[in-house]
């Protein structure tokens, strides 16, 4: 009975290990190999980010990452000793990490061979981690994305994900540089770590990713950031945006835009009362106020230009031999066209007899109407497209948006007259710069950048970005006298606040009101475009004041701050001042002559005493719309000290 016994169990005991080797002997053997074999990631460094001269903007610093491998974390001989490892190994955790110790556990206990318990560690949490010595955790070095500049530059460099992928701006736009290679450390090892002798171990090295250096210069960006908080604390403007490129090349030196946000935390709101925002609204509409938040409104949105666009009429013109720089127009303060009055902004005492260069300086519509109807709509859009105004200009950069412009076909002879003065045209900011930008290259369209080379972690030049020439827009000749005409306005005209002792500025304002509901609104878009210096142009500026309180005019908000950015940067790239003898006199003199304002608009008269240094102050009229100046003190002629007022009256 025993011997049967014994033949029944040996029996059973043999069909048991052929059911273990032969037919689940695949299933167990996977499962050993996955118990034996570590596979821990190696992170690539995302490549660096200069500005350029060389100064780091992005850095990719070192930190760690706790790892944990489920089947080696619960191994034990009882169900009841696994749990007590998985609990240890929890509680650890939750202690060191100040993580829910259910939220742990919940990863420690997934179905996979390899979870992702936290990242971004430093090396003191690694390291008490480390000490612990718990079964089944191990800790990868890894990378995070730095900025140690903070919120400088931001909308430009844009963020990164918690996986290190670019998630906005020039990060997005070059990930596949950045990114680099991951690598690969796969090893044989037993329940504790050790090595299994006989085991096999590849190790692939992480490919780091390649650096970007930027078009960026850190010195002028750091200019423009302060500029900009000046003018919206003195205007308390919803935002200011600034671009600067050099005309010759393309290179963006500066691009700014308030209110800013940290890329460190690209989701936390600098402000509390964002912050508090925020939490308010729901999970599912969060997403929207972040893409708003990092967005680059000077690359991807369009405005209203306004004044600012006629600068391209007049080129257009004085190219198609529609007019010259001498002729003369008489303003009426109004003209008709198709049975339709368009004004003069200056309806109430219009300009009379003035010159091109005068109308410009003056900022007279009917004139541009008058230059418009001689082009004709198809001339009109055919150089809007050489200009690069109807097509992007195919920047560097994700998301750019594109103009708004009305159908020629429909348009009709009414749209034809206002959008020679920039009325029902809307561009992206970067459009109408690159554009205007040709006028100081001789009429050669350059395509903007952001980057100009890719570099190894040495810094040795990897790949060079060429700069590009677009087309020809106008004549050599058309670009001098356009030249010519924007120093005028500065010089003499209502762009006098953005005036810079020493070197010749060119530039136009603008003051557009915002279109609202197939209509206009009483908030403004106010600017001021403009180069510098004007004999030989090295930078190309572009303020704009979105929705500014009390004065609106592009004179008193945006060209002043332009003012503050070119003093800075002219120095800094050490363009030396150019004096003539009478300017040199009248720079060193402590007073200056009061000019005669009566008859001019309140805007004018606000450019051409900030372009002497003096201050203003109108009386009988609100501050923030224009007006005819009927009488001023002092007298014109009249001697005042440097920073005086003039008062200005209206009836």
């Amino acid at each position: 009975m025993a011997f049967l016994v014994m033949c029944a169990a040996c029996l059973a005991l043999c069909v048991r290990v052929g059911w273990i080797q032969i037919v689940k002997g695949g299933e167990y053997s996977k499962m050993a190999v996955e118990q034996q074999t570590r596979d821990v990631p190696i992170a690539a460094k995302r490549g660096a980010i200069y500005d350029t001269n060389g100064k780091k903007l992005a850095v990719s610093a070192t930190c760690y990452t706790v790892w944990a491998r489920p089947a080696n974390v619960k191994a034990g001989n009882t169900p009841e000793e696994r749990e007590v490892r998985v609990e240890e190994t929890t509680q650890a955790l939750s202690a060191i990490l100040e993580k829910d110790e259910q939220e742990i556990k919940e990863l420690l206990t997934k179905q996979q061979s390899l979870v992702k318990i936290e990242n971004y560690l430093d090396k003191e949490t690694a390291d008490q981690i480390r000490k612990k010595e718990l079964p089944g955790i191990e800790i990868a070095e890894d990378a995070k994305r730095y900025y140690p500049l903070g919120a400088f530059l931001a909308h430009t460099m844009g963020s990164v994900t918690n996986d290190n992928s670019g998630l906005s701006g020039i990060e997005l736009e070059y990930d596949q540089y950045l990114s680099g290679t991951s690598g690969r450390w796969i090893k044989n090892t037993d329940v504790t770590g050790n090595n299994l002798s006989g085991g096999t171990e590849k190790y692939y090295q992480a490919e780091d990713g390649l650096g970007l250096v930027l078009t960026i210069d850190e010195t002028i960006q750091h200019y423009v950031e302060k500029s900009l908080k000046t003018v919206q604390k003195n205007t308390k403007a919803d935002r200011v945006m600034c671009v600067m490129m050099a005309p010759k090349t393309g290179d963006i030196l500066a691009l700014a835009q308030t209110p800013e946000f940290d890329p460190n935390d690209s989701r936390t709101p600098l402000k509390k009362s964002e912050q508090k925002k925020l939490e308010a609204i729901p999970d599912s509409k969060k997403m929207e106020y972040w893409n708003a938040m990092w967005r680059n409104s000077l690359i991807s949105d369009v405005y209203e230009p306004g004044s600012t666009f006629k600068l391209l009429t007049t080129a257009t013109a004085l190219e198609e031999g529609k007019t010259n720089i001498k002729e003369k127009f008489t303003c009426t303060g109004s003209i008709n066209v198709s049975g339709t009055t368009l004004k003069c902004w200056r309806s109430y005492n219009p300009h009379g007899t003035q010159t091109l260069e005068q109308a410009v300086g003056n900022s007279c519509n009917p004139v541009f109407v008058t230059l418009a109807q001689r082009l004709g709509i198809e001339t009109f859009y055919d150089h809007l497209r050489t200009f690069g105004i109807s097509e992007k200009t195919g920047i560097d950069f994700p998301g750019e948006g594109n103009s708004i412009l009305q159908d020629k076909n429909t348009a009709g002879p009414v749209g034809l007259a206002t959008m020679g003065y920039g009325q029902g045209v809307a561009v992206t900011p970067i459009q109408l710069i690159t554009a205007i930008s040709s006028l100081g290259n001789e009429g050669k369209l350059m395509r903007p950048r952001l980057v100009k080379a890719l570099v190894d972690e040495k810094g040795d030049t990897v790949k060079e970005f060429d700069t590009e020439i677009v087309r020809q827009t106008v004549s050599k000749k058309t670009a001098s006298e356009m030249c010519r005409i924007m120093e005028y306005v500065v010089a003499k005209g209502g762009a006098g606040t953005a005036k810079v002792e020493g070197y010749k500025v060119g530039g136009k304002t603008g003051t557009a009101n915002k279109a609202k509901g197939g209509g206009y609104s009483s908030q403004t878009y106010s600017s001021f475009i403009g180069m510098a210096p004007m004999n030989d142009p090295q930078v190309a500026i572009l303020v704009i004041v979105d929705n500014p309180k009390g004065v609106k005019f592009g004179s008193q908000t945006a060209a002043p701050g332009a003012k503050l950015i070119l003093e800075d940067t002219l120095r800094y790239m050490e363009i030396a001042p150019k004096l003539t003898k009478a300017e040199r006199k009248a720079l060193d003199e402590e007073q200056v002559t009061v000019p005669d304002l009566k008859g001019e608009g309140l805007e004018e008269a606000i450019g051409i005493l900030g372009g002497l240094s003096l201050k203003y102050k109108a009386s009988g009229g609100k501050q923030n719309n224009s007006f005819v100046i009927q009488d001023q003190y002092p007298k014109a002629g009249e001697k005042i000290n440097k920073g005086g007022t003039v008062y200005l009256y209206r009836k």
